[in-house]
């Protein structure tokens, strides 16, 4: 066989190196494996047990009726609260609302699971792990209202304000878990996001540092399904808590609707982070039944036979035909609910209405310690803008 005769049976290579072969097809994209799910609690309520959720039904083996009451009286109040929220924007006391209808049983089990002396890093939408850290509701709309910028200590419940940068709380909880560690403390630290916020740099980062440093953090991903108007699957093509393989530690997918598994799922992991086995990642996979904010309209970008699909599996609906199926609660005790429902709604309603309005000035304070020349430009500016209206107050005078 000659030279040239085995060159010509050389395939010819593209300007990009590839062969060039009649016919080649694309390889298809490997499908991911069927993602496992842990569950203890069906959509009918029904109680399983499997092998495969024996390590976390632990956790909840010994719950008491008192306790499933007790969860179940957290996820109605903290919807009540939400709908009274959200009616509230509707009527042009709030300037905007995050809605966490659906997500109850992701918040309560996970909240519930705290200790006290764990902290807990939220994005804007923890308004039931808020609930379960002592916040009183009525602090949650301060800054929605716009009358402060947080409305609460942190360091009094051990519970950060609210961060609306996307992702940027779960860099803070890594440090701070970090420092936990250097401090040889036994508390642990949770940091809650989004499905959208996965795919921020600011969680990969948190993602490295913690495993790197074995931080004693757990990060909690509620995957509601929906980056506003972006689908999980345009995020990614692994299910969300497999990406934790990457990074050295174990990630769960927990069914978000079924409050007992995230109880028992999110105990498990604080109580692997206080012994110092490093971070986890949990995927509370639940369905954001409302719009992202109030300023969002879901119909534009989603069926309703998804929504109707989701609705069956209701977090609040499921508890309760458990609770009535086992005798743990009767009707005085759902009518009594109700009663505190709408008592909570009414406080509410009257405490977010008598907010004082804040002092106009009050923004260009605590920016600099020792004041700044363009500060006090603006400041100036705004004092003369505010003063062209009829009714004004004096520059700082609350109204």
């Amino acid at each position: 066989m000659t030279v040239e005769s085995t060159a010509a049976r050389k395939p010819r290579r593209s300007s990009t190196g590839g062969s060039k072969r009649a016919g080649a097809k694309k390889a298809a994209p490997q499908k991911s494996t069927e993602p496992e799910l842990v569950q203890l609690l069906t959509p009918e309520g029904k109680r399983v047990k499997s092998a495969k959720t024996a390590e976390y039904e632990a956790y909840v083996a010994d719950i008491t009726a008192e306790e499933l009451r007790g969860l179940y009286r957290d996820m109605v109040l903290t919807r009540r609260f939400d709908a009274e929220a959200t009616a509230l924007q509707r009527q042009g006391e709030l300037g905007l609302w995050a809605s966490l209808l659906g997500q109850e049983a992701a918040q309560i089990g996970s909240g519930r699971a705290t200790r006290d002396d764990d902290y807990v890093f939220p994005t804007y939408r923890e308004h039931g792990v808020a609930w379960c850290r002592g916040v009183d509701p009525t602090n949650l709309l301060g800054m929605f209202r716009g009358v402060n910028n947080g409305g609460w200590d942190p360091n009094s419940n051990n519970f950060h304000l609210y961060t609306i940068v996307i992702g940027s709380q779960t860099l803070h909880a890594t440090g701070y878990a970090m420092g936990v560690a250097k401090d040889g403390a036994d508390s642990a630290v949770i940091a809650y996001f989004g499905d959208g916020a996965s795919s921020q740099g600011d969680v990969a980062e948190s993602f490295t540092f913690s495993a790197v440093y074995n931080a004693p953090v757990v990060f909690f991903c509620q995957n509601n399904q929906w980056a506003i108007s972006e689908p999980t699957e345009k995020q990614t093509r692994v299910p969300l808590y497999q990406r934790a393989q990457g990074y050295g530690f174990p990630g769960v997918r927990v069914d978000g609707n079924d409050v007992l598994a995230v109880l028992a799922v999110t105990k498990w992991a604080l109580e692997r982070a206080r012994d110092g086995e490093g971070p986890a990642l949990i995927e509370a996979f639940t369905y954001r039944m409302g719009a992202h904010t109030t300023s969002d309209d879901p119909s534009k970008y989603r069926s309703d036979d998804e929504r109707i699909a989701w609705e069956a599996k209701d977090p609040i609906l499921r508890l309760r035909a458990y609770l009535e199926s086992e005798g743990h609660a009767n009707e005085s005790f759902f009518s009594e609910l109700d009663d505190e429902s709408e008592a909570l709604g009414k406080r509410v309603r009257e405490v977010v209405r008598a907010m004082p309005d804040p002092d106009l000035m009050a923004i260009f304070e605590n920016a600099y310690a020792d004041g700044h020349a363009l500060v006090d430009e603006e400041r100036a500016q705004f004092a003369a803008y505010q003063a062209s209206f009829a009714d004004a107050p004096a520059a700082g005078e609350v109204k």
